[in-house]
């Protein structure tokens, strides 16, 4: 990054002095680092992104500031002087997407980086001396480039982007019109009451998950080393932890589907747009969202090619090739592999990518009616993936006609619920797709029931089509009902370490031999798990205390902690610690494969009644309209009687939308405020159930056809 600015600088003529030295995050460390120079020759500065509030449907407009590191520079003050809402300092999904930088790298120059500069507003501060050389980062924080205003302003002239300069003295110095000095008091006490509890939390997170839930989920994943931002905005790295949960779902699945006659198979990602424009719904609910390639080298390719965001339209033109009897049928195909939708303004790890792992099933039957149970199995499948694998719970049910899958016949779903969010999200989808493909790509058997004098037309059958997938979105479902202040709370079943035995109650009077055994006995507790089954790992580090070790795997959830010390060994016992609960117990060594084993399956099980308690306390029954926004604003999904109009969903998405803001703050990263149809639960209610003709629905005067399942979703 550092060589493009210093060519970017060399091309206008300026030939800056560069420094050299180990990567720093702070001024503190930066000017430790430069320690070397004269100081009086230059002064370190400071490069703030801010992100003020914009209508949902809007564009992001950014705000960068580049001012002195001495001055004050008041986030609200300055949106107040840019007539800006509620500016707040970027989040690293808008410094990697739109800056293509980090927080310890972002400088002046990162501004080459941006597609529509725009959209940036950019503020000078007024105190940058004339004469005296600026530090800054040339995009990588183990460099300082000194240059002078006039160049700085040089460089903006040359990317031909404006700025305003601010006094940030002097709003520091004005008081807001009508602020009275005595109400500044509680504010303080607050700001300080705040920094003091992120700064005992420094070995863990920097935020609670009540008090920021979007902060807490991006701290959650990277300081756990199970995700890593990559230099694509949308696209994450999966690190071996995250992996891990999506393996012990491909190994369950894949069984599962192998009982039941699936074949694996693999079609290349690209697709051609005349495949891709066969079957016009279906692509329509794609379209936004279809990443294309348009180049190869340096040349434009004859006809761009889309890379697959579902295979329906890849895959069926050789079902008409490789189907050609009643004999073929059923017809069961399945694949892992990745599929790329490119859009959206808000990525999210796990839940909104631009690239994700999934599997997709593609089968192929006689009768709607095998399909149908096909659909109902592959449903149940992915209800054990979230129970029993998870320990999550969710609603098995059909998808309203709006919601249901472009091109389709029948959608089913399992949701699941965020309880900190109060969001639904969907969790998995087995669709029925009908007849519509098969008519669309020929697939075709003969009727073996024909009768003989039948016309060869008349004989034919299209195939009634099945397709459904999971992906790698259910590990954000599980982070966000699991997790909690501390970190990772991972299910045993998925966790990458089950166990890790830590050597306790060593001390500077503990002798060599003494050490020795303590960790001779952790290796052996290791081995005897590992050879049981569990995964499991002794924690030998010389260099860290026991305390610390603690931390580093909480933060990472590992199910079960054992330690073991000199006084455990006397025992001829092991001490546990459930990283869910807390709760302390000890094992005994005669029978610990038996006792940890007993363990993890309790936790295991108990994880899963939390989640599902607390699931079905948020689940609430609501007949009508004047309950139903309050009700959602208390972070609930609702049970509603409903006509199932699709103008009526439309209605109800609207009404709530345009009175849920009411006092709640909206979250930009989980869109649709208003709520939407989840689900028509198989589970109906039994008591007080819909009454042909008589019960109404929640928000119309037409009869209600059945209970839907109604919140605000992901």
């Amino acid at each position: 990054m550092s060589d493009s600015v210093l060519e970017t600088l060399t091309k206008l003529s300026i030939s800056p002095k560069v420094v050299s030295h180990a990567p720093v995050s702070d001024a503190k460390s930066w000017a430790e680092a430069l320690k070397t120079e004269d100081a009086s020759s230059f002064e370190l500065t400071k490069t703030l992104i801010l992100k003020p509030k914009t209508a949902k449907t809007a564009p992001v407009t950014p705000i960068v500031v580049i001012a002195l590191e001495s001055s004050e520079t008041n986030a609200t003050a300055i949106g107040k002087k840019l007539s800006l809402k509620d500016c707040r300092f970027a989040n690293e999904d808008l410094l990697t997407g739109t800056f293509k930088t980090t927080k310890e790298n972002v400088s002046p120059f990162s501004l080459s980086n941006v597609e529509d500069l725009s959209l940036v507003h950019l503020v000078l501060d007024a105190a940058l001396p004339e004469t005296t050389l600026l530090a800054f980062h040339p995009n990588d924080a183990a460099k300082t480039v000194f240059i002078t205003v006039a160049q700085l302003k040089s460089y903006l002239e040359s990317i031909k982007k404006e700025f305003v300069e601010l006094d940030f003295k002097a709003l520091a110095a004005a008081k807001p019109t009508g602020e009275k000095p005595a109400a500044k008091a509680p504010k303080a006490k607050k700001e300080v009451t705040a920094a003091s509890t992120e700064d005992t939390n420094q070995m863990g997170l920097g935020c609670k998950k009540e008090e920021d839930f979007p902060k807490w989920y991006q701290q959650v994943l990277t300081k756990s080393e199970m995700l890593e931002y990559y230099d694509v905005s949308g696209c994450y790295i999966l690190r071996p932890l995250a992996y891990n949960v999506w393996k012990e779902i491909t190994n369950f699945f894949d069984g599962a589907i192998t009982e039941m006659g699936v074949e694996d198979t693999y079609f290349p990602m690209f697709v051609s747009n005349r495949v891709l424009q066969r079957e016009k719904d279906h692509i329509e609910g794609f379209a936004p969202e279809v990443a294309w390639v348009t180049k190869a080298g340096n040349s434009d390719l004859e006809e761009p090619i889309a890379i697959r965001p579902t295979s329906e339209t890849v895959m069926y033109p050789y079902f008409s090739k490789w189907i050609r009897s009643h004999r073929d049928l059923p017809f069961r195909i399945n694949q892992w592999c990745s599929v790329v939708r490119w859009e959206f303004k808000n990525p999210q790890p796990f839940l909104r990518t631009r690239e994700f792992l999934w599997q997709e099933g593609h089968t192929a039957h006689m009768t709607l009616d095998n399909a149908v149970v096909e659909v109902k199995e592959i449903l149940d499948l992915y209800e054990q993936v979230y129970n029993d694998l998870l320990a999550l719970p969710v609603v098995k049910g059909v998808k309203s006609e709006k919601e249901r899958f472009a091109g389709g016949y029948l959608t089913t779903t399992v949701e699941g619920f965020i309880p900190t969010t109060g969001r639904a999200i969907q969790g998995g989808t087995s669709h029925c797709l009908g007849q519509n493909f098969s008519k669309m790509f020929n697939i075709t058997v003969e009727d073996p029931n024909a009768p003989a004098n039948a016309t060869e037309e008349a004989k034919k059958l299209h195939v009634w089509q099945n397709s459904w997938g999971i992906s790698t979105r259910t590990i954000g479902v599980m982070v966000m009902t699991h997790g909690d202040d501390k970190g990772l709370v991972m299910p045993p079943r998925v966790a990458l370490i089950q166990t890790v035995i830590v050597p306790c109650g060593l001390t500077v009077k503990t002798t060599k031999e003494q050490s020795d055994k303590i960790f001779d006995a952790c290796k052996e507790v290791a081995a005897r798990l590992k050879k049981s089954g569990l995964k499991s790992k002794a924690d030998l580090r010389e260099n860290y205390t026991p305390g610390f070790k603690f931390n580093h795997w909480e933060i990472r959830g590992v199910p079960l902690r054992l330690e073991l010390g000199p006084k455990d060994l006397e025992k001829n016992q092991v001490t546990c610690v459930r990283r869910d609960t807390g709760a302390r117990f000890t094992c005994s060594l005669d029978n610990l494969e038996a006792e940890v084993k007993q363990a993890l399956d309790t936790i295991q099980n108990d994880m899963y009644k939390k989640a599902s308690k607390k699931m079905e306390e948020s689940i609430v029954r609501v007949s009508k309209w004047e309950d139903f926004v309050p009700t959602l604003n208390q972070k609930k999904l609702l049970l509603v009687p409903w006509c199932d109009r699709t103008e009526c969903e439309d209605d109800i998405k609207e009404r709530s939308a345009r009175s849920s803001n009411d006092g709640e703050e909206e979250d930009e990263k989980a869109p649709s405020m208003g709520a939407k149809s989840l689900c028509n639960p198989f589970k109906q209610p039994t008591e007080d159930p819909i009454v042909p003709g008589v019960t109404k629905c929640v928000a119309c005067e037409h009869d209600a056809k059945h209970f839907m399942l109604f919140g605000r979703s992901y």
